[in-house]
């Protein structure tokens, strides 16, 4: 059991979130702007006047930028990841991704501080997807849960490849050929360089098995159309037929995916 390995892809069930600060939860911050536009804003204004003695009501047209929102169904605010990703400051952005999923998963889990992997499926589709386009947005289409799923049925649901495949598994210096999870935070790439493997940001923790990351997979979020599915089937076919290599099956790791 690697207590120091993966510590933190957080608790499988996500990490301690952070207290939110008593920030309104407004429209304005619970929506996700993508596409500027110009809105028109009417403001009604009164005025008390000393001649009639009484108020005098009168409106001001006011322009204002904003953008077209993809609006949270829960209305919470999306403001600090999009920040932190922005800042490219991923871990960070890890960080505020896991108290999102926590506060998004329901009353339980942020009591508990943590998600369990039956709670996946009271997260809105709409929130899910939100913080999926954030990451790809901020990180050139190499981070986020639909590139992690994409990654993850090309090889054909084996996790132990999938970690391996975007760098959450480390080779041991060893006669035989080993794999040991990596230590959460200093084994992982918190910077977006060529050298990052795809997929490897946000960490899910497999703390109590896998079936948390299966269940964020399975969300009809991520659902993903049948000529994709059929691509990714062409793809894993020929990479089988030409792989030379040891199969992966006869490989030695440490199977328990206690992070």
């Amino acid at each position: 059991m690697a207590t120091n390995s993966l510590h933190s892809i957080q608790h499988h069930s996500l990490i301690k979130p952070h207290h939110p600060s008593n920030t309104p939860s407004t429209t304005l911050f619970s929506s996700l702007f993508l596409k500027p536009t110009t809105t028109n804003t009417n403001l009604t204004l009164s005025s008390y006047s000393s001649s009639s003695n009484s108020y005098v009501t009168f409106s001001v047209s006011q322009t204002t930028s904003s953008t077209t929102p993809l609006t949270s169904e829960t209305n919470i605010s999306y403001d600090l990841l999009t920040q932190h990703l922005s800042d490219k400051n991923f871990q960070l952005a890890d960080e505020e991704t896991r108290r999102l999923l926590i506060v998004l998963a329901g009353e339980a889990a942020q009591k508990r501080g943590y998600v369990f992997f039956s709670e996946v499926q009271f997260i809105s589709e709409t929130d899910l997807k939100i913080i999926d386009e954030l990451w790809k947005e901020h990180s050139d289409n190499k981070f986020g849960y639909s590139v992690q799923k994409r990654i993850f049925e090309k090889v054909n649901g084996d996790f132990t490849k999938f970690f391996i495949k975007i760098g959450w598994m480390k080779k041991l210096d060893t006669e035989i050929e080993q794999y040991n999870y990596k230590s959460f935070p200093t084994e992982f790439i918190w910077e977006l360089n060529d050298d990052t493997p795809e997929g490897h940001l946000p960490l899910t923790n497999a703390l109590r098995g896998t079936q948390l990351l299966y269940n964020i997979f399975k969300h009809p979020a991520f659902d993903v159309a049948q000529e994709e599915q059929a691509e990714i089937a062409v793809e894993n076919n020929d990479s089988n037929s030409s792989s030379s290599s040891t199969p992966l099956a006869k490989r030695i790791f440490k199977t328990d995916y206690s992070f």
